[in-house]
């Protein structure tokens, strides 16, 4: 046997090593793939994803209002080569910088914390739009949305308390920066050790709690909450989703779907809605990540018609939704006129991404 045999042989299995590392090898990206549906009409084991109380008169009939997800690599998750093409080959799923989607200044749990803040957020909202289009006054408040484990507001004050006074003062109801602005003052400028009252309206009646603040990392008083935008419904209204899924981006589905709870016949006429879209305050639909493989994920679930929101619209053009139509919208009313026509006909005219 020469020196050439010996050293092919040789360097042949060094050769297939060094190639098995590299596709092994951890790289900088995470992936996206088509996530599962949610029919947020739904009733699994007997209990109701939308759930009313007040003794409100509800309404279930048939169709479905699907809220559509991604499913993303997880922070932690080491990506190699192999996967990474597998994703970049594949129709329906997506490659990203995971610096990109995952920010190096922040943390898992932060991560988590900030999705479920965004998704009590969004559910809050959702009941907000659908109750004022309905005709309800829902006046709105700054609100409890998140408290850190262990922190001086843990304990003391509750997810969803809506603030109305501190140290005696009312609020502003109708200048939410303002009010946000006097309880962080009131809380910057408390003396070491001492309270501050907060008044928070809680199932239905105020009630004043004192919370003593406390030195974050950074040196200033601190209670451990996180504010956001919250609404005094006039009845209770919950979305009883899986706290794994986090995020804004089903509020539009919330909304419809609430609205569709309480008004009678089926807004879908029968037929499974998809779609998905942050709802604002005001009632427009904002645009998320991930919509490609939401459209394919809903079409997958048998969705004959996905909302699309409107400033999705580029990237949602390049979507496999085979079938199932694609209805642009802009607004909650956009999206609830777009079904209505749509379960009146399914094929109505309805605005579309080319138009």
């Amino acid at each position: 046997m020469n020196q050439r045999v010996i050293a092919a042989l040789l360097a042949t299995p060094l050769a297939a090593a060094l190639v098995l590392v590299a596709l092994l090898a951890p790289l900088p990206y995470t992936t996206y793939s088509p996530g599962p549906t949610v029919d947020v009409l739904a009733a699994p084991d007997g209990k109701e994803i939308i759930q009313v109380g007040g003794g409100e008169k509800t309404y279930r009939d048939s169709g479905q209002l699907r809220m559509t997800t991604v499913s993303v690599t997880p922070r932690t998750a080491q990506v190699n080569l192999f996967e990474v093409m597998q994703s970049w080959l594949s129709s329906s799923d997506a490659v990203y910088p995971r610096d990109a989607v995952y920010p190096d200044d922040r943390t898992a749990e932060q991560d988590e914390t900030e999705g479920q803040v965004q998704m009590l957020s969004s559910q809050d909202t959702a009941s907000a739009i659908a109750l004022r289009a309905l005709g309800y006054d829902v006046p709105s408040y700054v609100e409890v949305q998140g408290i850190d484990s262990g922190a001086p507001a843990d304990g003391a004050l509750d997810l969803r308390d809506l603030f109305v006074a501190v140290n005696g003062t009312r609020l502003a109801q109708d200048d939410l920066q303002a009010a946000s602005t006097a309880i962080t003052d009131a809380i910057a400028a408390a003396p070491a050790g001492q309270p501050v009252q907060l008044t928070v309206l809680r199932d239905g009646k105020e009630v004043t709690v004192p919370v003593v603040p406390e030195a974050g990392d950074d040196g200033k008083p601190r209670i451990g909450i996180i504010m956001g935008q919250g609404y005094d419904l006039p009845f209770s209204v919950n979305v009883d989703i899986d706290p794994r899924i986090g995020g804004p981006s089903a509020g539009l589905m919330f909304s419809l779907a609430i609205y569709d709870t309480l008004t009678p016949g089926s807004l879908t006429g029968g037929g499974e809605v998809a779609g998905t879209g942050e709802i604002e305050a005001d009632g427009s639909v904002g645009p998320i990540g991930g919509i490609q493989q939401k459209i394919v994920g809903a079409r997958q679930a048998g969705a004959q018609l996905f909302l699309v929101p409107a400033d999705n619209c580029d990237d949602a053009r390049g979507a496999d939704n085979q079938d199932m139509r694609l209805a642009k919208v802009a607004t909650f009313d956009d999206a609830r006129e777009a079904i209505e026509a749509w379960a009146a006909d399914h094929g109505a005219t309805l605005p579309s991404c080319g138009s």
